[in-house]
């Protein structure tokens, strides 16, 4: 007995205290064995440059989200280069090593699929940059352009799933696209297949940066609304709010933009036999201002042999469409083989 209490208790007691201790350590220990699931789920790390931040996201081969992230830069000093390694080397700690990386950037694709082959001014040093030993990466990384990943990417896990025979147009700043027949991601000989904005609508209009005339670019990309407007919106979103609210000369301007991708839609599905056409990017959240006089046009223009009609459809991942494109890419996901 000491001080009131048995030596046996007291051995009791400690035996009750290191028992607790056990379980912790190995509640613990469990704690950080899921703490590196995704690692045994082997994930996927896809990544999106734009021209002001990097869209990241890391998947499992079924697409199921286990991080997402967007890291804003500058463009200047290769800072998204940086950025992107920091990432990168960020989600090796936290997850393990990626069973697969893919990228995506604006401009064509190299032929080897490692790098940005042509890219001009903007994004200094992208063209050329071997990502896979940028990031010192043993598995090669693949290369895509932003507009084709964004368009595999809504196939593989967004709105056009299943679907083999697609388009998609990105309305923001310019006109951007993508095409898939019977599964195959049109690249073309140089990696210019999809350039959907680069086709003439008003063949006597001014040449646009990629020596198309009266290119749909210039009726419907942000970038030439002062052109269209004769200076007076400085917006897109700030033309259409006007035409909603009944401003006719903002009407006639929006109605002739619309029509014009109509157009163009309806042209290029006579030519690509698409069933169904994407529509993303800034300008595509007017909804129901460009959707519903969009849907009369195509009809209008589009050859519905057989009362068939390709669908219009609203983009799904958003800004990460691109992400999870390049993530698709690096899996080795291949519409082209199904059905």
């Amino acid at each position: 007995m000491v001080g009131g209490v048995s030596v046996r208790d007291n051995m009791t007691e400690r035996q009750k205290a290191k028992g607790k201790r056990q379980k912790a350590g190995a509640r613990a220990a469990v704690r950080s064995s899921l703490n590196y699931q995704p690692s045994a789920l082997n994930y996927y790390l896809g990544l999106d440059l734009g021209g002001t931040s990097v869209k990241a996201v890391a998947v499992t081969k079924t697409g199921e989200k286990l991080r997402q992230r967007s890291v804003p830069f500058v463009d200047r000093d290769m800072e998204w280069a940086k950025k992107i390694r920091t990432l990168v080397k960020a989600w090796q700690r936290e997850l393990g090593e990626p069973a697969g990386i893919g990228l995506s950037a604006p401009g064509l694709a190299a032929k080897d699929a490692r790098s940005i082959a042509v890219m001009p001014g903007r994004l200094l040093g992208l063209e050329r940059l071997d990502w896979t030993d940028y990031l010192g990466i043993t598995q090669a990384i693949p290369v895509l352009n932003d507009a084709h990943a964004a368009l595999l990417g809504e196939v593989w896990r967004g709105v056009a799933r299943s679907r083999r025979n697609v388009m998609l147009f990105t309305l923001g700043t310019g006109v951007g696209g993508a095409a898939m027949v019977d599964g195959h991601l049109l690249r073309g000989a140089i990696g210019r297949a999809g350039h959907l904005g680069h086709v003439t609508v008003d063949w006597n209009g001014p040449r646009d940066d990629f020596n198309t005339p009266g290119s749909l670019e210039h009726f419907m990309g942000n970038k030439y609304i002062r052109e269209r407007t004769h200076g007076r919106f400085p917006t897109t979103h700030d033309l259409v709010a006007a035409a909603v609210k009944g401003d006719a000369e903002a009407k006639e301007v929006w109605d002739r933009s619309v029509r014009a991708l109509g157009c163009s839609i309806g042209s290029l599905i006579n030519v690509l036999d698409s069933d169904a056409v994407i529509i993303g990017g800034g300008i595509a959240r007017a909804g129901e201002a460009l959707f519903v006089p969009l849907e009369r046009y195509i009809r209008h223009y589009e050859w519905q042999a057989g009362g068939q009609q390709a669908q219009l459809l609203r983009a799904e991942l958003g800004d990460y469409a691109g992400a999870y494109g390049s993530a698709a890419n690096a899996l080795g996901f291949n519409p082209a083989l199904k059905g």
